[in-house]
């Protein structure tokens, strides 16, 4: 299975672009974060988007 995961640091930014690059390279499953700060240590959706991953699988990130 291949895991995606976006974020975006503002709820007025768009993670469309991001969502549709995860999808091209075969995401089964893609997890994100809006309004998340870098400097922020919890992130709902990328604690669920490693949660996910099994041994073998892939997680996709789309920008660090």
């Amino acid at each position: 299975m291949i895991v995606g995961y976006a974020r975006v640091s503002t709820e007025e930014q768009n993670l469309d672009l991001q969502i549709d690059a995860l999808r091209t390279v075969g995401c089964d499953a893609i997890y994100t974060d809006q309004g998340m700060s870098g400097a922020l240590h919890e992130r709902p959706g990328l604690e669920q988007a490693l949660a996910h991953v099994r041994p073998g699988g892939k997680l996709v990130v789309w920008k660090l």
